[in-house]
């Protein structure tokens, strides 16, 4: 299976974009879900959620027997290298939730452009792959030099999911791929907006960005040759004003996916 889907609900720029004037924020997630088949939580970045968080997201999915969170791992454990037991356990805890109502479908590593190839590199991830090897895991880098048979054999061994990303054409930055070393396979379009990449302002500036549908052309093909292995996550990071989601429609269409009826207002 294939699924399409939006990296977050909640962003201030979508109140005026996505959602009806006075829409409540309790029923965003809900509005999103039911016209893609799949969500990135992004909160869980910043920090680990709660198991009341949890239990109220897969209640706004209950209605939706094919619908599957994936979630961004806490950034101390791929940003900072830190470990904290109570933290791990306690994202255990989460997935265990999500997993109970059929509710997960793959947690991600997402490393940061200076995250390097090396010994240390390899050993953050062999102590991410034990505390969370019961579970679906996936991995994102950015840097170009992680590019290798080595690396993809190290995620195959692992079962660790390898992040397909597109990102700017920028010196450093890992192109276009279309790798499977697990069972689910996972893609990331995060825009190419390449002079505001590495800016140190907003961070949604780095993601206002439109694909074209000529852009997402081979995209649409790279995907369809994952799915000749297995499930597919499709996760559009561009999000500023929602173009994620018309993006998002794009792809569907382009892969002959029939989504719910949504149109950008």
């Amino acid at each position: 299976m294939i699924r399409i889907g939006p990296a977050g609900w909640s962003y201030p720029d979508w109140d005026v974009t996505v959602y009806p004037p006075r829409f409540p924020k309790s029923a965003q997630l809900g509005f999103i879900a039911r016209t893609f088949p799949t969500i990135e939580i992004n909160s869980s970045f910043y920090r680990v959620p709660s198991p009341t968080m949890a239990e109220g997201w897969c209640a706004k999915t209950a209605a939706l027997p094919d619908f599957k969170f994936t979630l961004k791992a806490y950034q101390g454990w791929t940003h900072e290298g830190t470990m904290d037991p109570v933290d791990v356990e306690r994202m255990k805890a989460c997935l265990d939730i999500l997993d109970g109502h059929d509710r997960l479908g793959l947690l991600l590593f997402q490393f940061p452009y200076s995250f390097k190839p090396g010994p240390a590199a390899l050993d953050r991830l062999d102590r991410l792959h034990a505390a969370f090897h019961s579970r679906p895991c996936g991995v994102e880098v950015r840097h170009v030099s992680f590019d290798t048979e080595d690396f993809y054999g190290f995620l195959r061994t692992h079962a660790l999911a390898f992040a397909n990303i597109d990102q700017p054409s920028l010196s450093g930055n890992l192109g276009p791929t279309c790798v499977r070393t697990a069972p689910t396979a996972y893609v990331r379009l995060h825009g190419r907006n390449a002079e505001k990449w590495f800016s140190h302002g907003e961070t949604w500036e780095r993601y206002n960005y439109l694909y074209s549908r000529e852009e997402l052309g081979p995209w649409a093909d790279r995907i369809r040759a994952l799915a000749d292995g297995g499930d597919v996550y499709v996760i559009l990071n561009n999000h500023f004003r929602g173009q994620a989601l018309q993006n998002a429609r794009d792809l569907q269409e382009m892969l002959e996916i029939p989504p719910p009826p949504f149109q950008l207002r």
